[in-house]
């Protein structure tokens, strides 16, 4: 079973966009992580199911300030949950998709985390993700 875990938001400032995300969502976030790996803070809401997760670069050369710098902020990936992780990016990559990395890493939320590149998911930055 697939299904979606998060909706990942690139944003320049977390205390700010975390009360514009409280505003428009009625709650506080609940819990606010580092991902020292991939050099970004998130912060996470809960939302039914499903999570938004607000990026922020912690390094000018991380990924996610990259993005900003070329797109501006807005939405960076949506992420599904998926029961195994290596069996999944091992059929998509045979459905044609493009693996960022093969190997799955650690990511926020206490995750196994890998990506698919947007150019073989119609422009879409797709994140696998499996809880350990």
């Amino acid at each position: 079973m697939i299904r979606i875990d998060h909706i990942g938001i690139a944003v320049r400032n977390l205390e700010e966009s975390n009360e514009l995300f409280r505003k428009l969502l009625g709650s506080a976030h609940y819990k606010t992580e580092t991902v020292e790996s991939e050099h970004v803070t998130t912060s996470f809401f809960q939302i039914g199911e499903s999570k938004i997760e607000l990026l922020v670069a912690s390094d000018p050369e991380s990924p996610i300030a990259k993005f900003i710098e070329k797109r501006g902020e807005g939405m960076h990936h949506i992420a599904f949950e998926v029961q195994d992780i290596h069996a999944e990016i091992a059929r998509l990559e045979g459905e044609g998709f493009i693996p960022l990395n093969r190997e799955p890493k650690r990511g926020a939320d206490n995750k196994l985390v890998a990506f698919l590149h947007p150019k073989s998911s119609g422009g879409v930055l797709v994140e696998l993700c499996q809880s350990v």
